[in-house]
């Protein structure tokens, strides 16, 4: 699920679903499109699933589908997302006090 927020500030939030909850990163600048330029990923509170079809005013759906997770260590985590039009290969790293959201250079066919 990626979320179109537009208050406060304009960003998308990524949620993947898992052990029941909403997994959740607020993305300023979009899912990135180059594996040159990674984006900033700052994780929020896990929300209930039943915020996956929520919208509102301020917030509509940009792409739903489901998530496939390849690899996951304490620092990193490997998935595709699978949405309306297309699969993309993305890792989640955390840094410091935040996570870098990666389009990685290997994408599935």
């Amino acid at each position: 699920m990626l979320h179109d927020h537009r208050r406060p500030r304009p960003h998308f939030d990524l949620r993947l679903e898992e052990d029941g909850v909403l997994r959740s990163w607020a993305v300023p600048r979009g899912l990135p499109d180059d594996p040159r330029r990674n984006r900033l990923a700052v994780a929020v509170s896990d929300h209930d699933l039943d915020h996956l079809t929520y919208t509102d005013e301020d917030k509509s759906i940009a792409d739903i589908g489901w998530w496939e997770e390849h690899d996951r260590t304490e620092r990193r985590m490997v998935f595709t997302l699978h949405g309306r039009d297309a699969s993309r290969r993305y890792a989640l790293i955390r840094t410091d006090g935040d996570w870098l959201l990666h389009l990685t250079k290997e994408q599935s066919e």
